[in-house]
Protein backbone atom coordinates (compact mmCIF):
# COMPACT_ATOMS: atom_id res chain seq x y z
CA UNK A 1 0.00 0.00 0.00
CA UNK A 2 0.97 3.65 -0.38
CA UNK A 3 0.57 6.27 2.35
CA UNK A 4 1.04 10.02 2.06
CA UNK A 5 1.26 11.98 5.32
CA UNK A 6 0.13 15.60 5.06
CA UNK A 7 1.29 17.26 8.25
CA UNK A 8 2.31 20.52 9.85
CA UNK A 9 4.74 19.12 12.43
CA UNK A 10 4.78 15.33 11.82
CA UNK A 11 3.13 14.20 15.05
CA UNK A 12 2.47 10.70 13.64
CA UNK A 13 6.13 9.83 13.09
CA UNK A 14 5.87 6.45 14.81
CA UNK A 15 2.83 5.51 12.72
CA UNK A 16 4.68 6.26 9.47
CA UNK A 17 7.63 4.21 10.66
CA UNK A 18 5.34 1.29 11.57
CA UNK A 19 3.78 1.38 8.10
CA UNK A 20 7.17 1.51 6.41
CA UNK A 21 8.56 -1.32 8.54
CA UNK A 22 5.58 -3.44 7.46
CA UNK A 23 6.66 -3.05 3.83
CA UNK A 24 4.40 -0.21 2.69
CA UNK A 25 5.51 2.84 0.72
CA UNK A 26 5.40 6.03 2.79
CA UNK A 27 6.05 9.69 1.99
CA UNK A 28 5.51 12.69 4.28
CA UNK A 29 5.05 16.37 3.46
CA UNK A 30 5.82 18.60 6.46
CA UNK A 31 4.58 22.19 6.20
CA UNK A 32 6.42 23.74 9.17
CA UNK A 33 10.01 24.51 8.22
CA UNK A 34 11.33 24.03 11.76
CA UNK A 35 9.79 20.54 11.84
CA UNK A 36 11.33 19.15 8.67
CA UNK A 37 14.16 17.45 10.50
CA UNK A 38 11.62 14.97 11.90
CA UNK A 39 11.97 11.59 10.15
CA UNK A 40 14.81 13.04 8.03
CA UNK A 41 16.88 10.11 6.85
CA UNK A 42 14.18 7.69 8.05
CA UNK A 43 11.16 8.28 5.77
CA UNK A 44 10.98 9.90 2.33
CA UNK A 45 10.03 13.60 2.46
CA UNK A 46 8.08 15.48 -0.20
CA UNK A 47 8.34 19.28 -0.59
CA UNK A 48 4.70 19.51 -1.75
CA UNK A 49 2.04 16.90 -1.03
CA UNK A 50 0.06 17.94 -4.10
CA UNK A 51 2.87 16.60 -6.28
CA UNK A 52 2.24 13.17 -4.79
CA UNK A 53 -1.45 12.90 -5.70
CA UNK A 54 -0.75 11.05 -8.94
CA UNK A 55 1.46 8.64 -6.97
CA UNK A 56 -1.44 7.99 -4.59
CA UNK A 57 -4.02 7.80 -7.36
CA UNK A 58 -1.93 5.18 -9.20
CA UNK A 59 -2.28 2.88 -6.18
CA UNK A 60 -6.09 2.87 -6.51
CA UNK A 61 -7.80 1.56 -3.38
CA UNK A 62 -4.37 0.89 -1.85
CA UNK A 63 -3.46 4.60 -1.78
CA UNK A 64 -4.34 6.53 1.38
CA UNK A 65 -3.69 10.15 2.37
CA UNK A 66 -3.29 10.85 6.10
CA UNK A 67 -4.03 14.34 7.43
CA UNK A 68 -2.99 15.23 10.98
CA UNK A 69 -4.16 18.75 11.80
CA UNK A 70 -7.44 20.65 12.30
CA UNK A 71 -6.44 24.08 11.03
CA UNK A 72 -6.21 26.33 7.98
CA UNK A 73 -9.17 24.77 6.22
CA UNK A 74 -7.61 21.32 6.11
CA UNK A 75 -10.92 19.66 6.99
CA UNK A 76 -12.66 21.23 4.01
CA UNK A 77 -9.69 20.25 1.85
CA UNK A 78 -10.08 16.64 2.97
CA UNK A 79 -13.76 16.73 2.08
CA UNK A 80 -12.93 17.97 -1.43
CA UNK A 81 -10.25 15.30 -1.94
CA UNK A 82 -12.74 12.59 -0.95
CA UNK A 83 -15.18 14.05 -3.48
CA UNK A 84 -12.44 13.59 -6.10
CA UNK A 85 -12.18 9.90 -5.23
CA UNK A 86 -9.14 9.87 -2.93
CA UNK A 87 -9.03 7.75 0.22
CA UNK A 88 -8.43 10.29 2.99
CA UNK A 89 -8.15 9.56 6.71
CA UNK A 90 -7.89 12.35 9.25
CA UNK A 91 -10.94 14.53 9.69
CA UNK A 92 -13.44 16.81 7.97
CA UNK A 93 -14.65 20.39 8.01
CA UNK A 94 -17.29 19.35 10.53
CA UNK A 95 -14.64 17.69 12.72
CA UNK A 96 -12.57 20.88 12.62
CA UNK A 97 -15.53 22.86 13.89
CA UNK A 98 -16.31 20.34 16.64
CA UNK A 99 -12.77 20.68 17.96
CA UNK A 100 -12.15 24.38 17.41
CA UNK A 101 -15.56 25.97 18.07
CA UNK A 102 -16.04 25.13 21.72
CA UNK A 103 -19.41 26.84 22.23
CA UNK A 104 -20.79 25.11 19.12
CA UNK A 105 -19.63 21.70 20.40
CA UNK A 106 -21.18 22.20 23.83
CA UNK A 107 -24.52 23.20 22.32
CA UNK A 108 -24.44 20.21 19.98
CA UNK A 109 -23.79 17.86 22.90
CA UNK A 110 -26.66 19.40 24.86
CA UNK A 111 -28.96 18.96 21.86
CA UNK A 112 -27.99 15.27 21.79
CA UNK A 113 -29.19 14.91 25.37
CA UNK A 114 -25.85 14.88 27.20
CA UNK A 115 -25.41 16.79 30.45
CA UNK A 116 -23.13 19.76 29.86
CA UNK A 117 -21.55 22.29 32.19
CA UNK A 118 -22.69 25.88 32.01
CA UNK A 119 -20.83 27.46 29.11
CA UNK A 120 -20.68 31.08 27.99
CA UNK A 121 -18.87 32.44 24.94
CA UNK A 122 -17.14 35.84 24.76
CA UNK A 123 -15.09 37.88 22.35
CA UNK A 124 -14.43 40.70 24.84
CA UNK A 125 -12.31 40.49 28.00
CA UNK A 126 -14.34 43.32 29.53
CA UNK A 127 -17.61 41.46 29.00
CA UNK A 128 -16.15 38.26 30.47
CA UNK A 129 -14.83 40.16 33.50
CA UNK A 130 -18.22 41.76 34.10
CA UNK A 131 -19.88 38.34 33.79
CA UNK A 132 -17.67 36.80 36.49
CA UNK A 133 -18.15 39.82 38.74
CA UNK A 134 -21.93 39.36 38.49
CA UNK A 135 -21.77 35.57 38.75
CA UNK A 136 -18.82 34.60 40.99
CA UNK A 137 -17.69 31.01 40.76
CA UNK A 138 -14.94 28.66 39.67
CA UNK A 139 -14.48 28.67 35.90
CA UNK A 140 -12.40 27.01 33.22
CA UNK A 141 -11.09 29.38 30.54
CA UNK A 142 -10.66 27.91 27.03
CA UNK A 143 -9.90 29.61 23.73
CA UNK A 144 -11.57 28.65 20.46
CA UNK A 145 -9.72 28.18 17.20
CA UNK A 146 -6.61 26.30 16.05
CA UNK A 147 -4.14 29.05 16.95
CA UNK A 148 -4.09 28.31 20.68
CA UNK A 149 -2.06 25.79 22.66
CA UNK A 150 -3.16 23.75 25.67
CA UNK A 151 -1.09 26.07 27.87
CA UNK A 152 -3.39 28.96 26.90
CA UNK A 153 -6.25 27.34 28.84
CA UNK A 154 -6.68 27.75 32.59
CA UNK A 155 -8.57 25.77 35.22
CA UNK A 156 -9.78 28.12 37.92
CA UNK A 157 -9.55 27.33 41.63
CA UNK A 158 -10.73 30.48 43.43
CA UNK A 159 -14.43 30.28 44.43
CA UNK A 160 -15.13 33.86 43.32
CA UNK A 161 -13.36 33.54 39.95
CA UNK A 162 -10.71 36.10 40.90
CA UNK A 163 -7.93 34.00 39.38
CA UNK A 164 -9.60 33.80 35.95
CA UNK A 165 -10.35 37.54 36.06
CA UNK A 166 -6.69 38.22 36.78
CA UNK A 167 -5.52 35.93 33.98
CA UNK A 168 -7.86 37.59 31.50
CA UNK A 169 -6.65 41.03 32.56
CA UNK A 170 -3.01 40.01 32.19
CA UNK A 171 -3.62 38.51 28.76
CA UNK A 172 -5.95 41.24 27.49
CA UNK A 173 -3.26 43.13 25.49
CA UNK A 174 -2.48 39.98 23.51
CA UNK A 175 -6.07 38.90 22.87
CA UNK A 176 -6.95 40.16 19.43
CA UNK A 177 -10.22 41.80 18.47
CA UNK A 178 -12.84 39.13 17.88
CA UNK A 179 -10.86 36.32 19.56
CA UNK A 180 -13.46 33.89 20.87
CA UNK A 181 -13.19 32.10 24.18
CA UNK A 182 -15.48 30.38 26.63
CA UNK A 183 -15.97 30.30 30.37
CA UNK A 184 -17.18 26.91 31.57
CA UNK A 185 -18.39 26.05 35.06
CA UNK A 186 -15.70 23.92 36.68
CA UNK A 187 -16.93 20.43 37.51
CA UNK A 188 -14.93 18.15 39.81
CA UNK A 189 -14.56 14.46 39.20
CA UNK A 190 -12.47 12.02 37.22
CA UNK A 191 -11.23 13.26 33.85
CA UNK A 192 -11.74 10.48 31.31
CA UNK A 193 -11.88 10.21 27.54
CA UNK A 194 -13.63 7.90 25.10
CA UNK A 195 -12.45 7.54 21.52
CA UNK A 196 -13.07 5.49 18.38
CA UNK A 197 -12.25 5.39 14.67
CA UNK A 198 -14.98 6.61 12.31
CA UNK A 199 -15.17 5.23 8.77
CA UNK A 200 -17.50 7.79 7.18
CA UNK A 201 -20.58 5.80 8.11
CA UNK A 202 -20.11 4.50 11.64
CA UNK A 203 -17.59 3.91 14.39
CA UNK A 204 -15.31 0.90 14.26
CA UNK A 205 -15.49 -1.06 17.47
CA UNK A 206 -14.29 -1.36 20.14
CA UNK A 207 -13.95 2.16 21.49
CA UNK A 208 -11.16 3.01 23.91
CA UNK A 209 -11.19 4.63 27.33
CA UNK A 210 -8.32 6.88 28.36
CA UNK A 211 -7.06 8.88 31.32
CA UNK A 212 -4.71 11.71 30.33
CA UNK A 213 -2.07 13.45 32.43
CA UNK A 214 -1.88 16.95 30.97
CA UNK A 215 0.30 19.01 33.30
CA UNK A 216 4.04 19.24 32.76
CA UNK A 217 5.34 18.12 36.15
CA UNK A 218 4.85 15.18 38.45
CA UNK A 219 2.03 15.84 40.89
CA UNK A 220 -0.06 17.71 38.29
CA UNK A 221 2.03 20.86 38.59
CA UNK A 222 3.09 23.30 35.92
CA UNK A 223 1.77 24.21 32.50
CA UNK A 224 -1.07 22.43 30.74
CA UNK A 225 0.62 20.54 27.92
CA UNK A 226 -0.86 18.57 25.07
CA UNK A 227 -0.25 15.51 27.21
CA UNK A 228 2.57 14.04 29.32
CA UNK A 229 1.25 10.50 29.56
CA UNK A 230 -1.88 8.41 29.32
CA UNK A 231 -3.51 5.24 30.60
CA UNK A 232 -5.75 3.55 28.03
CA UNK A 233 -7.77 0.37 27.49
CA UNK A 234 -10.27 -1.08 25.05
CA UNK A 235 -11.85 -3.21 27.80
CA UNK A 236 -15.36 -2.55 29.15
CA UNK A 237 -15.85 0.51 26.93
CA UNK A 238 -19.20 -0.32 25.30
CA UNK A 239 -21.59 1.16 27.85
CA UNK A 240 -19.67 4.39 28.30
CA UNK A 241 -19.28 4.75 24.52
CA UNK A 242 -23.00 4.24 23.88
CA UNK A 243 -23.89 6.89 26.47
CA UNK A 244 -21.55 9.46 24.94
CA UNK A 245 -19.60 9.38 21.68
CA UNK A 246 -21.93 6.97 19.86
CA UNK A 247 -24.64 9.66 19.85
CA UNK A 248 -22.50 11.82 17.55
CA UNK A 249 -22.31 9.14 14.82
CA UNK A 250 -25.27 10.38 12.72
CA UNK A 251 -23.78 13.88 12.52
CA UNK A 252 -20.33 12.58 11.59
CA UNK A 253 -21.98 10.40 8.93
CA UNK A 254 -23.89 13.35 7.48
CA UNK A 255 -20.62 15.28 7.12
CA UNK A 256 -18.46 12.45 5.78
CA UNK A 257 -15.95 12.43 8.62
CA UNK A 258 -13.24 9.75 8.38
CA UNK A 259 -10.73 9.41 11.20
CA UNK A 260 -10.30 9.18 14.94
CA UNK A 261 -12.68 11.04 17.27
CA UNK A 262 -12.21 11.46 21.01
CA UNK A 263 -14.55 13.03 23.55
CA UNK A 264 -12.98 14.15 26.83
CA UNK A 265 -15.26 14.14 29.87
CA UNK A 266 -15.49 14.60 33.61
CA UNK A 267 -17.17 11.71 35.42
CA UNK A 268 -18.69 11.98 38.88
CA UNK A 269 -21.63 10.56 40.80
CA UNK A 270 -23.97 13.06 39.13
CA UNK A 271 -23.17 11.99 35.58
CA UNK A 272 -20.89 12.23 32.58
CA UNK A 273 -19.96 15.80 31.61
CA UNK A 274 -18.41 16.15 28.13
CA UNK A 275 -15.69 18.78 27.86
CA UNK A 276 -14.21 18.85 24.36
CA UNK A 277 -13.59 16.92 21.15
CA UNK A 278 -10.40 15.84 19.44
CA UNK A 279 -11.31 15.10 15.81
CA UNK A 280 -7.98 13.78 14.51
CA UNK A 281 -5.29 11.38 15.59
CA UNK A 282 -4.25 12.57 19.04
CA UNK A 283 -0.62 12.67 20.09
CA UNK A 284 0.48 10.76 22.11
CA UNK A 285 -2.87 8.95 22.17
CA UNK A 286 -2.35 7.04 18.93
CA UNK A 287 1.01 5.74 20.20
CA UNK A 288 -0.48 4.65 23.53
CA UNK A 289 -3.17 2.66 21.67
CA UNK A 290 -0.70 1.11 19.21
CA UNK A 291 0.41 -1.86 21.37
CA UNK A 292 -3.22 -2.67 22.28
CA UNK A 293 -4.26 -2.91 18.61
CA UNK A 294 -3.80 -6.44 17.23
CA UNK A 295 -4.99 -5.20 13.83
CA UNK A 296 -2.03 -3.63 12.03
CA UNK A 297 -2.12 0.06 11.10
CA UNK A 298 -2.40 -0.50 7.34
CA UNK A 299 -5.41 -2.78 7.74
CA UNK A 300 -7.04 -0.45 10.25
CA UNK A 301 -6.57 2.60 8.00
CA UNK A 302 -7.95 0.66 5.04
CA UNK A 303 -11.00 -0.30 7.11
CA UNK A 304 -11.66 3.40 7.75
CA UNK A 305 -11.78 4.16 4.02
CA UNK A 306 -14.28 1.42 3.15
CA UNK A 307 -17.33 2.62 5.14
CA UNK A 308 -18.12 -0.91 6.25
CA UNK A 309 -18.38 -0.55 10.00
CA UNK A 310 -16.75 -3.52 11.67
CA UNK A 311 -14.83 -4.65 14.70
CA UNK A 312 -11.05 -4.68 14.70
CA UNK A 313 -8.82 -6.88 16.83
CA UNK A 314 -7.45 -5.64 20.15
CA UNK A 315 -5.51 -7.00 23.09
CA UNK A 316 -7.02 -7.00 26.60
CA UNK A 317 -5.58 -5.03 29.49
CA UNK A 318 -4.08 -1.57 29.84
CA UNK A 319 -1.48 0.49 28.04
CA UNK A 320 0.47 3.14 29.95
CA UNK A 321 2.33 5.71 27.87
CA UNK A 322 5.03 8.09 29.12
CA UNK A 323 6.00 11.10 26.98
CA UNK A 324 9.72 11.90 26.90
CA UNK A 325 10.41 15.54 26.05
CA UNK A 326 13.40 17.79 25.46
CA UNK A 327 13.62 21.62 25.41
CA UNK A 328 11.90 23.83 24.34
CA UNK A 329 8.85 21.75 25.32
CA UNK A 330 6.23 22.72 26.47
CA UNK A 331 6.87 25.74 24.24
CA UNK A 332 8.18 25.82 20.68
CA UNK A 333 11.32 26.88 18.86
CA UNK A 334 9.36 29.86 17.56
CA UNK A 335 9.45 31.26 21.11
CA UNK A 336 12.61 29.68 22.54
CA UNK A 337 15.93 29.00 20.81
CA UNK A 338 16.66 25.51 22.14
CA UNK A 339 19.25 23.08 20.77
CA UNK A 340 18.22 20.61 18.09
CA UNK A 341 20.08 17.48 17.01
CA UNK A 342 20.71 16.06 20.50
CA UNK A 343 21.81 12.40 20.34
CA UNK A 344 19.23 9.73 21.15
CA UNK A 345 20.77 6.66 22.80
CA UNK A 346 18.91 3.36 22.79
CA UNK A 347 20.54 0.26 24.28
CA UNK A 348 21.81 -2.29 21.78
CA UNK A 349 20.17 -5.22 23.55
CA UNK A 350 16.56 -4.03 23.30
CA UNK A 351 14.27 -6.95 22.57
CA UNK A 352 11.75 -6.83 19.69
CA UNK A 353 9.04 -6.41 22.32
CA UNK A 354 10.86 -3.44 23.85
CA UNK A 355 11.23 -1.83 20.41
CA UNK A 356 7.51 -2.30 19.78
CA UNK A 357 6.87 -0.08 22.80
CA UNK A 358 9.17 2.78 21.71
CA UNK A 359 7.31 5.28 19.52
CA UNK A 360 9.47 7.97 17.93
CA UNK A 361 8.11 11.51 17.88
CA UNK A 362 10.32 14.42 16.81
CA UNK A 363 13.35 12.33 15.89
CA UNK A 364 15.44 12.20 12.72
CA UNK A 365 18.72 10.71 11.58
CA UNK A 366 21.99 12.58 11.05
CA UNK A 367 25.45 11.15 10.54
CA UNK A 368 24.12 7.66 11.07
CA UNK A 369 22.77 8.53 14.53
CA UNK A 370 19.28 9.17 15.85
CA UNK A 371 18.88 12.81 16.93
CA UNK A 372 16.18 15.07 18.31
CA UNK A 373 14.36 17.30 15.84
CA UNK A 374 11.18 19.25 15.33
CA UNK A 375 9.36 22.31 16.58
CA UNK A 376 8.36 21.35 20.12
CA UNK A 377 10.55 18.69 21.72
CA UNK A 378 7.94 15.91 21.66
CA UNK A 379 10.74 13.37 21.46
CA UNK A 380 9.10 9.99 21.95
CA UNK A 381 6.47 7.95 23.77
CA UNK A 382 7.33 4.80 25.67
CA UNK A 383 4.58 2.32 26.53
CA UNK A 384 3.97 -0.75 28.64
CA UNK A 385 1.02 -3.13 28.51
CA UNK A 386 -0.31 -5.58 31.09
CA UNK A 387 -3.53 -6.84 32.69
CA UNK A 388 -3.35 -4.11 35.36
CA UNK A 389 -2.42 -0.42 35.30
CA UNK A 390 0.31 -1.00 37.89
CA UNK A 391 1.98 -3.75 35.86
CA UNK A 392 1.72 -1.74 32.63
CA UNK A 393 3.18 1.30 34.36
CA UNK A 394 6.12 -0.71 35.69
CA UNK A 395 6.83 -2.05 32.20
CA UNK A 396 6.74 1.44 30.66
CA UNK A 397 9.13 2.95 33.23
CA UNK A 398 11.46 -0.04 33.00
CA UNK A 399 11.91 0.83 29.31
CA UNK A 400 12.12 4.58 29.96
CA UNK A 401 15.04 4.11 32.35
CA UNK A 402 17.09 2.49 29.59
CA UNK A 403 16.85 5.48 27.22
CA UNK A 404 19.33 8.33 27.37
CA UNK A 405 18.82 11.73 25.72
CA UNK A 406 20.56 14.92 26.94
CA UNK A 407 18.14 17.23 28.81
CA UNK A 408 15.35 14.62 28.69
CA UNK A 409 12.36 15.24 30.98
CA UNK A 410 9.27 13.15 31.78
CA UNK A 411 6.72 12.72 34.54
CA UNK A 412 7.35 10.05 37.17
CA UNK A 413 3.74 9.48 38.19
CA UNK A 414 1.78 8.43 35.12
CA UNK A 415 -1.02 6.16 36.32
CA UNK A 416 -0.24 6.54 40.02
CA UNK A 417 -3.44 8.37 40.95
CA UNK A 418 -5.56 5.75 39.21
CA UNK A 419 -3.69 2.98 40.99
CA UNK A 420 -4.00 4.72 44.38
CA UNK A 421 -7.68 5.48 43.88
CA UNK A 422 -7.37 9.24 44.10
CA UNK A 423 -8.76 11.75 41.65
CA UNK A 424 -9.32 15.47 41.76
CA UNK A 425 -8.39 15.66 45.44
CA UNK A 426 -10.77 12.94 46.59
CA UNK A 427 -8.61 10.34 48.40
CA UNK A 428 -9.98 6.84 48.63
CA UNK A 429 -12.49 7.10 45.79
CA UNK A 430 -11.29 4.54 43.28
CA UNK A 431 -11.60 5.29 39.59
CA UNK A 432 -13.63 2.13 39.14
CA UNK A 433 -16.17 3.15 41.78
CA UNK A 434 -16.37 6.68 40.39
CA UNK A 435 -17.18 5.27 36.96
CA UNK A 436 -19.01 2.11 38.08
CA UNK A 437 -22.50 3.19 37.12
CA UNK A 438 -21.28 4.35 33.68
CA UNK A 439 -19.20 1.31 32.68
Amino acid sequence: MRFLGVTETCDLAALYLRLQAAGHEVRVAIAEEKARGTLAGLVAHSPDWRRELDWIRAAGPDGIILFEAVSDGLGALQDSLRAEGFNVVGGSAFGDRLENDRAFAQQLLADLGLAVAGTWEFSSVAHADAFIAARPGRYVLKFSGPGFASSDNHVGTWPDGADIRAILAARAPGIGEGTRFILMDRIDGLEMGVGAYFDGRDFLRPACLDWEHKRFFTGNLGELTGEMGTVATFDRSDRFFERTLARVAPLLRDHGHVGYVNLNTIVNEAGIWPLEFTCRFGYPGYAVLDPLQATKWAELLAMMTKARAADFRTHPGFSVGVVLTTPPFPYSRKEIDAPVGLPVFLPDDLTPEDRRHIHFGEIGSAGGRLVTSGLYGWTMVVTGTAPTIEQARDEAYRRVRRIDIPDMRYRLDIGEALIAGEHRGTPGASWRSACAKWL
